[in-house]
């Protein structure tokens, strides 16, 4: 993500709504999955919410990863500091791509991760308190 300049602030002011998906609340453990921080992610939420810009948060719900329940609490706090948040998903992660990751070669760093089960949704949407 970049930096909010002249040009980024222009367009925001004519969008309606921003999807916005966390990759990770806790800023090391997002640089660890992602290779880099949230910090620039947070600051943007924040900019729209202070700005008036409806956003709906997205998060890839990773078990063993992103499940974590104090980290879920972490990122429901986070969500309730903002003012323009409409809606908030949870995106069951699969491994469906593993195999371009293997096609080209590359090692797929999730390779052991189980996918997300129904289960596993429920159990994050109550700590979230979302339905």
């Amino acid at each position: 993500m970049v930096s909010l300049n002249s040009d980024i602030k222009e367009l925001l002011s004519l969008t309606d709504l921003v999807l916005l998906d966390i990759k990770h609340i806790d800023s090391q453990k997002c640089k660890d999955l992602v290779g880099f921080s949230n910090e620039l992610e947070l600051d943007f939420a924040k900019y729209l919410s202070d700005n008036g810009t409806d956003i709906w948060i997205r998060q890839v719900l990773i078990p063993g990863i992103t499940d974590n329940e104090e980290d879920l609490l972490k990122l429901k706090d986070f969500i309730g500091s903002l003012k323009t948040v409409k809606k908030v998903e949870l995106l069951p992660y699969h491994d469906m791509g593993k195999f371009k990751w293997k096609k080209l070669g590359l090692d797929y760093a999730l390779d052991d991760v189980r996918d997300a089960s129904l289960e596993d949704v429920k159990r994050a949407k109550k700590v979230l308190g979302i339905t």
